[in-house]
């Protein structure tokens, strides 16, 4: 049940964001998230509207305008194991198309089950 959140610079050509949500998904799914679980925001803030450090904490090569924000908002328990290989998994297809590991920071955020309602008010499971 992860809600997944994309950040970027604007402009950016709907063809990329497409290809990004979908490298993501499938990275999902390949760390056992069901493929019918896909709720997906895209935010493009001008480049005044974000701002980062182009070199933090150690890259050997500067963020541009190109840089990303993933957030992946999900339940609590997953491993750093887990997570390890999702981010390897995602980083592999994302470079397949020409994006690079260094351009993407990706945030996980977990909460418990109850606090999930997918529609009519109703917890699953509480």
């Amino acid at each position: 049940m992860p809600l997944v959140t994309l950040t970027v610079q604007k402009p950016k050509p709907a063809a990329i964001k497409a290809l990004v949500l979908d490298s993501i998904h499938e990275a999902l799914i390949s760390s056992g998230v069901p493929v019918t679980d896909r709720f997906q925001r895209v935010i493009e803030l001008s480049a005044e509207d974000m701002r980062f450090d182009a070199t933090y904490p150690d890259l050997s090569k500067p963020r541009d305008d190109n840089f990303m924000i993933i957030e992946i908002l999900w339940s609590v328990g997953r491993s750093v194991k887990i997570k390890r290989a999702l981010l390897a998994d995602l980083m592999l297809r994302l470079g397949k198309h020409g994006i690079g590991s260094e351009q993407v920071m990706v945030c996980f955020k977990e909460t418990a089950w109850e606090n999930w309602s997918f529609a009519g008010g109703r917890l699953l499971h509480a």
